[in-house]
């Protein structure tokens, strides 16, 4: 593994939607690493409200201007993908104790799964340590105020999927 700022990271998530605290992860990983990849994963547990396109193109929007974060989506193991890309670090975000245990199990198997992968964990801003995807959709379907936690962008896509739910719901 070169120096850090050499290294491509990977921020692997489903980003359903991306939200500021995401993007405050990703440009701080820029401040560390080479490029951050935005990896938007396509194989999860998680139901998605957006489509594996759509997030990251979504994400690729948000991070238009930023020379050395880019989004693409991936399948399969990340430690595999990451191998694809280059990369030698896997960017995560901890925003409380509660993050730490899983993310403390999902770096040691994709530690045992490539020697060569390493885990870096970077604390969430402060002002975001309250937001998740999930809770901003519950705000989101039932009309609550999500500007200034999404990036503008997001928050008309994330509006608007949920009237077109509502009316096939009717």
């Amino acid at each position: 593994m070169g120096k850090p700022q050499d290294c491509i990271a990977i921020y692997p998530g489903t980003f359903d939607p991306l939200t500021n605290g995401h993007v405050s992860l990703a440009r701080r990983g820029v401040q560390v690493f080479k490029k951050v990849v935005v990896g938007v994963a396509n194989d999860t547990s998680k139901k998605t409200l957006f489509s594996l396109e759509e997030r990251v193109a979504m994400a690729n929007e948000v991070f238009a201007n930023d020379r050395n974060i880019t989004a693409e989506g991936f399948s399969g193991l990340l430690v595999d993908y990451a191998q694809r890309r280059g990369a030698t670090v896997i960017l995560r975000g901890l925003r409380a104790v509660s993050d730490f245990e899983y993310e403390f199990q999902m770096a040691l198997m994709n530690r045992k799964l490539s020697k060569d992968i390493q885990t870096t964990f970077l604390m969430t801003d402060f002002k975001w340590m309250y937001l998740s995807s999930t809770i901003i959709k519950e705000v989101a379907k039932h009309g609550g105020n999500i500007k200034g936690m999404v990036p503008e962008a997001v928050v008309p896509k994330l509006y608007g999927r949920f009237a077109e739910l509502q009316k096939e719901n009717i």
